[in-house]
């Protein structure tokens, strides 16, 4: 599938089998993510990989909302970035969250992301503060997201050309 076919397929898929990915799998979504560009090449990322059914409920509990599926993926991968090496860390672990998410649509696999920056729960503790400590990673990291990776439980359409918000691009010359 070339790239154009892949990024209207790619959607956000919440609800997996129970078939794991292979090791194969892991390493080429994890090679996408270290090849993912970042500014002056600081490569400042840092990728928490998780399998584990009880760590996979836990990372889906450490906000009030909006990370319930974690727990229902076979894999989750916590993005991490050294916010004391570069300036632009939200934009760095973004890009490879995202260069993740294509390479795992691009094997047939889903994936969703789950925004840990500035969330928390109801009582205002930051979900960072309950990932480093579930998943051991220092102060000078702080995890921009958890993308959860799966075999897809539901077919989701491409999205529609039609929906295309085309009034939104804006030509200058």
């Amino acid at each position: 599938m070339d790239f154009k076919d892949l990024v209207q397929k790619r959607r956000s898929i919440r609800k997996f089998t129970d078939e794991p990915l292979t090791p194969e799998e892991v390493q080429i979504i994890l090679r996408a993510a270290l090849m993912s560009p970042t500014s002056k090449s600081t490569r400042a990322w840092h990728f928490y990989v998780v399998d584990d059914k009880d760590m996979l409920e836990k990372l889906s509990q450490c906000k009030s909302a909006g990370a319930e599926f974690v727990k229902g993926a076979p894999l989750a991968v916590a993005v991490c970035i050294d916010t004391d090496a570069t300036d632009v860390w939200v934009e760095d672990a973004s890009i490879a969250a995202v260069t993740m998410q294509y390479q795992a649509a691009d094997l047939g696999l889903g994936s969703c992301w789950a925004q840990i920056r500035l969330r928390g729960q109801a009582d205002g503790t930051p979900a960072d503060d309950l990932l480093r400590d579930m998943l051991g990673y220092p102060d000078e990291q702080t995890c921009v997201c958890i993308i959860a990776f799966g075999h897809p439980a539901i077919e989701r359409k491409p999205q529609d050309e039609e929906k295309l918000k085309w009034e939104n691009v804006h030509i200058v010359s």
